[in-house]
C-alpha cells in the first residue's frame, strides 16, 4: 500500500511540472518575462489542480488502507477466539488419547501379570501330580514336562533330564507310549495304552489327547499298586469260590438224595430239605459266577476268536437253555437271524447269550408268575444312513415290566440289581450282566439296554463281522 502511494506522488510531480518545462523549452524568454504574471498564475493554478487531486487520491489510498487495517483487526479479533478455541479442543482430546493409552496399557499389564500368576499355579499344579505329563508339538517334540516327568525318565537320577525341543522318541523310548502319541497327532483322537516296559517291574496307564493349538498332551498313570490289589482281590475270590464249590457240591447232593427218598420224611423235613437245597444251589451259582467274573476280568485271560456263523451262535444258546425255559413254563423263540460270519469265542458268547436269556425268562414274566416269553435275533447292525457298519448285532427281548430309565445305565455294574427283593427269590447273583459287558468288550463290541415300563426289555450287543480270506 506504501509503496503504490509513493509511486502515485512521483507520478502527480512530474505532471505538474512537465508543463513548466515545457514553456521554458519552447516559449521565448521575452515573452516568458513579458507576460510574468499570466505563466505565474496558470503554474499555480495548474499545481493546485494536480495539488487538489493528489490530496483526492491520497485520501481515497487513506480509507483503502484504514478500511484493510480494521478488517485486518476484525480478522484478528474473530480468528484468535476460534484459534484458541481450536487449540483448546485439540489438547482435550489429546488428554483424553492419552488417558485411555495410559488406561489400555494398565489393563493390558494387569493381564499379563494375571496370566503370569496362572501359568505359574498351573505349573505348580502340574508339577505336584503324581502322574507324569509331557506336552508335544505336531512334530512330535517335547514342548513342556513336569517333574515326574523327568524322575521317569532313565539316567534323570545322573542329571539328564528331559531336553525341551528335542524329539519324545530320545526322552521316551516304549514302544506303546510312541504309538499312543503317534495315533493322537495323525487322527486327533483321544487314545489310551497300557504298558509294562517304560519302567521295569512297573505298569503304567498312558492316555494321550489333542491339544487345540495343535499336538497332544500326554498323561502316564502308574497303575502298578492297582493292579497288585486287584489283582490280590482276584485271587481271593477266586481261591474262596473254588474252596466254596467242592463243599456246596456236596450239600446239595445229599440233600437231593434226601428228597428222593421223601417217603420217610415229615412235611416239616421235606421244607428244611428243600430250603438247604435252594440256598446251597443258589451259593453254587454264586461262586461260578464268581469264578467266571475273576476269570474274564484277569489280565491272563485270552480269547480264541474265530469266525462264527451268527445264525449258529443264536441256535446254540436257544438250545442250551431250551430246558430251562421249559422247567420255568416260558416260550423261548429265534427271532430274524443272518448267516454273516462274526469274530466270536464260542464258549464266551454262548455264556453272554445264555445269561442274557436266562434273565429274560426270570424277570420277563408277563403278569406276577406268569409265563415269560424271549425272542432271540441277530442281523447286520446299520449306521444312519442305513449301511452296515461292520458289525452284527445281536437282540435278546423279552415282553416283561421292563426296566426304568434311571436303572438302564448301571444294570452292567457287578451286584448291582433293580429289584433286590425279586433278584433274592429268583436267586439271582448279579454278575450276569457284568460278565457279559466284560466278554463283549474283550470282543470288540458294546452291549446296552432298551426298556420301557409295561413294554418289556431289549438286551443288544454287538461283534465285529469277520471277513473270508480271499
Amino acid at each position: 500500500m506504501l509503496r503504490s502511494l509513493f509511486t502515485s506522488l512521483f507520478v502527480r510531480i512530474l505532471i505538474a511540472l512537465a508543463p513548466v518545462a515545457a514553456v521554458f523549452v519552447w516559449v521565448p524568454r521575452q515573452a516568458i518575462l513579458s507576460h510574468w504574471i499570466i505563466s505565474a498564475l496558470a503554474l499555480i493554478a495548474w499545481t493546485a489542480l494536480h495539488a487538489s487531486l493528489f490530496a483526492q487520491s491520497i485520501r481515497r489510498s487513506l480509507l483503502r488502507l484504514e478500511a484493510a487495517v480494521t478488517g485486518i483487526q476484525h480478522v484478528q479479533q474473530t480468528a484468535q477466539p476460534l484459534a484458541y478455541e481450536a487449540i483448546r479442543v485439540g489438547f482435550s482430546d489429546f488428554e483424553d488419547l492419552a488417558y485411555d493409552i495410559a488406561q489400555s496399557s494398565n489393563q493390558v499389564r494387569h493381564l499379563l501379570d494375571e496370566s503370569s500368576d496362572g501359568r505359574r499355579r498351573l505349573e505348580a499344579m502340574i508339577d505336584s501330580m503324581q502322574d507324569a505329563v509331557v506336552a508335544v508339538d505336531q512334530a512330535g517334540r517335547i514342548r513342556w514336562a513336569n517333574k515326574r516327568t523327568e524322575r521317569l525318565v532313565p539316567g534323570a537320577s545322573v542329571g539328564r533330564a528331559v531336553r525341551v525341543g528335542y524329539a519324545l522318541v530320545q526322552t521316551v523310548r516304549d514302544p506303546e507310549v510312541l504309538e499312543c502319541v503317534r495315533a493322537v497327532l495323525e487322527r486327533r483322537v483321544v487314545d489310551e495304552r497300557r504298558t509294562t516296559s517304560l519302567v521295569p517291574g512297573r505298569i503304567f496307564e498312558a492316555a494321550a489327547a489333542p491339544m487345540p493349538g495343535g499336538g497332544a498332551v500326554l498323561v502316564l498313570h502308574d497303575i502298578t499298586r492297582i493292579e497288585q490289589v486287584e489283582r490280590t482281590q482276584r485271587d481271593f475270590v477266586a481261591n474262596v469260590s473254588h474252596e466254596l464249590r467242592t463243599p456246596l457240591t456236596s450239600i446239595a447232593g445229599y440233600v437231593e438224595t434226601l428228597l428222593d427218598h421223601e417217603d420217610g420224611l415229615s412235611r416239616q423235613a421235606r421244607e428244611f430239605l428243600s430250603t438247604i437245597h435252594k440256598n446251597a444251589t443258589r451259593m453254587g451259582r454264586l461262586t461260578e459266577d464268581l469264578l467266571v467274573m475273576t476269570r474274564v476280568e484277569s489280565s491272563d485271560h485270552k480269547l480264541n476268536p474265530e469266525p462264527t456263523c451268527a445264525d449258529a451262535l443264536v441256535r446254540d444258546a436257544v438250545q442250551a437253555m431250551r430246558g430251562l425255559a421249559q422247567d420255568d413254563g416260558a416260550t423261548l423263540e429265534i427271532g430274524e437271524t443272518t448267516s454273516s460270519l462274526v469274530m466270536s469265542d464260542n464258549d464266551s458268547m454262548i455264556q453272554v447269550l445264555s445269561n442274557l436269556i436266562e434273565n429274560g425268562i426270570k424277570y420277563g414274566k408277563t403278569h406276577g408268575d406268569g409265563a415269560s416269553r424271549v425272542i432271540v435275533s441277530a442281523a447286520e447292525a446299520q449306521d444312519h444312513a442305513g449301511n452296515s457298519n461292520g458289525m452284527v448285532e445281536f437282540r435278546v427281548r423279552d415282553f416283561g415290566p421292563g426296566i426304568a430309565s434311571e436303572h438302564l445305565d448301571r444294570i452292567f455294574e457287578r451286584f448291582y440289581r433293580v429289584d433286590k427283593a425279586r433278584s433274592r427269590a429268583s436267586g439271582g447273583t448279579g454278575l450276569g450282566l457284568a460278565i457279559a459287558r466284560h466278554v463283549v468288550q474283550m470282543h470288540g463290541g458294546s452291549i446296552r439296554a432298551e426298556s420301557q415300563l409295561n413294554s418289556g426289555s431289549t438286551f443288544i450287543f454287538t461283534l465285529p463281522k469277520a471277513y473270508p480270506a480271499s
